[in-house]
């Protein structure tokens, strides 16, 4: 006879054993350290003052 398994132990077994390397996925994708956000921001800032210092009179 075949042992028996309960399914929400293995649901849950198999969950933690995908929870490491979802985490690893996700440092990858969104992981940014605090200085390379604030440059980030500071560029876009630059870029957008940049932008509007090109506009002609009248354009909104």
């Amino acid at each position: 006879m075949a042992d028996l398994i309960n399914l929400n132990k293995a649901r849950k077994e198999r969950a933690r054993a995908e929870k490491p390397a979802k985490a690893a996925e996700n440092r990858v994708a969104f992981g940014r350290t605090k200085a390379e956000k604030d440059l980030e921001k500071a560029r876009a800032e630059n870029a957008a003052r940049l932008l509007d210092g090109h506009r002609r009179d009248g354009d909104t």
